[in-house]
């Protein structure tokens, strides 16, 4: 992982196993405790017995956070370095997470709103029914029809 001052080669290893080992234990604890929240969450696990989404979901996003801040701090070596040099990495990281949700909430919205616009083409006269042999697409209540896993 990292140099210490001091210690020969040998020892350097076994640190660096050390850390490794210790770390792949922590983010299997943590992911065993991830799917045991998730089946036990949504009653797989224990028959009839369910958690409220209240407490599943932050408590899903928590363990998951985690795992992303040990994995960055330890086996990126971002954990022993200057903040400049941290924030570098990790606000563009921040930036791209939200331009993805950001572009998933906008076509979310233009794919609920596509047959409330006017065609703007000078032959299009006629208001824009839910015709979707001339896209392609499949109206909202046909695609969630489509698109449903029960």
């Amino acid at each position: 992982m990292g140099h210490a001052h001091g210690l020969s080669p040998e020892e350097q290893r076994k640190e660096d196993l050390k850390v490794g080992k210790v770390g792949f234990g922590i983010l299997l604890l943590v992911t065993l405790g991830e799917v045991g929240v998730a089946l036990i969450g949504n009653g797989h696990l224990i028959e009839g017995v369910s958690l409220p989404a209240l407490f599943m979901i932050p408590t899903m996003i928590a363990m998951s956070l985690y795992k992303a801040y040990y994995i960055v701090s330890i086996f990126m070596h971002l954990g022993h370095e200057v903040g400049g040099m941290a924030y570098t990495i990790v606000m563009p990281m921040l930036l791209l997470v939200w331009g993805v949700i950001a572009f998933l909430w906008e076509g979310d919205h233009a794919r609920h709103n596509r047959n409330f616009v006017k065609d703007a083409r000078p032959a299009a006269e006629q208001p824009v029914e839910e015709s979707s042999s001339d896209t392609g697409m499949l109206p909202d209540d046909e695609l969630s029809k489509k698109l449903s896993f029960k």
